[in-house]
């Protein structure tokens, strides 16, 4: 389970909401023969587009005009998750994932530790199911001409992309998933909350694995992704050490194959480089970029490694 934020550094969500709607709209307008799906978030569904776009372009009081004006959140579960979640719901794994998003959010409002924000009702977020994934021009496939860029991906795709307004749903309170406090500065804190986003990305394997019932290897882990790219090497023979005792050992035939491949992806998911909001969407959601210029800062301050992901 991958999750993601943009970052307003690296989004163009410093003005209206309306282009990323439109562009999250497309599925709708690319299969004009299946249903189109619409938005959703904790208390309604089928929520239409120009609702989506009114609501966050008017929840923006006392933001300047530089400042991020709402966050894009990617839910991407791997195709293991999915084939999962049919197995168990069929029909109803759409309802169930979605359901799942409402929950993940729940974890997005608890995180920054602020009063009077405890939930997703206390946030202005829509989400947007999706069933495919396109090749960008960043793919290998499409860097050999074997594969055109917009063309779509193999395999099980869905996941489901969530804008959050900066604001929470009182139009009171600013809230940023970029802020670097973790409650290290307890008064500043206090003014603007923090986010652990360390913390939310493992929270989405915790509950994806307690709702479903889903056995998660220690090598499919996020905390165990973290550790290799980043960890020292203290702390990745500590997991060396966990995966021997559990016997954490992928069985079968090519599943050695399957595993180092898995294994570079996730490595990818912490080198990718930064893009735009409508650049990200274009290319495979798994991956979480760094940013350079934060980590060269963050090692000039001595932090270690495991200290230094980012958005």
């Amino acid at each position: 389970m991958y999750i993601n934020i943009t970052d307003s550094d690296t989004g163009n969500n410093k003005g209206s909401s309306g282009a990323l709607v439109h562009y999250l709209d497309k599925e709708s307008w690319m299969f004009e023969d299946a249903d189109p799906e619409l938005w959703f978030n904790g208390s309604a569904s089928g929520i239409e587009s120009y609702q989506v776009r009114n609501l966050l372009d008017k929840n923006i009081a006392k933001l300047c005009h530089d400042d991020a004006k709402f966050f894009l959140i990617n839910i991407n579960p791997s195709q293991k998750e999915i084939t999962h979640l049919k197995g168990l719901f069929e029909d109803g794994t759409k309802a169930e994932f979605k359901a799942f998003a409402v929950k993940i959010m729940d974890e997005y409002a608890r995180n920054f530790k602020r009063a009077g924000v405890t939930s997703n009702e206390d946030l202005l977020w829509f989400g947007k199911l999706e069933n495919h994934r396109y090749y960008s021009f960043k793919d290998k496939e499409v860097k050999t001409g074997t594969v055109k860029r917009g063309d779509l991906k193999p395999g099980e795709q869905m996941h489901i992309q969530v804008i959050v307004s900066r604001k929470d749903i009182t139009n009171k309170i600013k809230l940023s998933p970029m802020n670097n406090s973790k409650g290290r500065n307890v008064e500043h804190s206090k003014k603007v909350g923090q986010f652990d986003r360390t913390a939310f990305k493992e929270s989405g394997e915790k509950v994806f694995d307690e709702t479903f019932d889903f056995k998660r290897p220690l090598t499919d882990t996020f905390r165990y992704a973290n550790t290799q790219a980043n960890g020292s090497l203290a702390e990745r023979m500590v997991l060396a050490g966990q995966q021997n005792e559990t016997g954490d050992r992928n069985t079968g035939p090519g599943t050695e194959k399957n595993t180092e491949r898995e294994r570079l992806e996730i490595k990818g998911f912490f080198n990718a480089v930064e893009s735009g909001i409508l650049d990200l969407l274009l290319e495979k959601p798994d991956y979480d970029p760094l940013n350079p210029a934060l980590q060269k800062k963050k090692r000039r301050k001595g932090k270690t490694q495991s200290q230094e992901l980012t958005i």
